[in-house]
């Protein structure tokens, strides 16, 4: 072998991975939507404080509320933890994650509720 065979390298070819394989690459948002998910956010804020100060509506604050959260952390789970962009494997990953801590959740509570009586 001679010198200049062994300090050569030849780059390989440039291989992307397919949109089957987990590789499809978009494009980030721009800084417009962003303010736009920024609006959307602050109108949801505007309405579930709207809807504390309305008295006809206490009979469905707690579950509008609870409703207008899970809208709103949507929202930001996908746009500014960018898990909209990301792969199908993060995304079943944050949610199974967010499964299992909803269910651990819920069996501490009823531990809580059935051995304090």
């Amino acid at each position: 072998m001679s010198d200049t065979a062994a300090t050569t390298h030849e780059p390989g070819p440039v291989v992307k991975p397919t949109p089957e394989e987990g590789g499809t690459h978009h494009d980030h948002p721009s800084e417009l939507e962003y303010v736009k998910v920024a609006a959307v956010l602050a109108a949801i804020t505007g309405a579930e404080v709207a809807i504390y100060y309305i008295k006809s509506l206490k009979g469905i604050l707690v579950p509008a509320l609870i409703l207008f959260s899970a809208i709103k952390f949507s929202i930001v789970v996908l746009w500014f933890m960018h898990l909209r962009f990301d792969s199908r494997l993060f995304r079943r990953l944050f949610a199974t994650g967010l499964g299992l801590a909803l269910f651990v959740f819920t069996i501490v509570l009823t531990t809580f509720h059935v051995w304090t009586r």
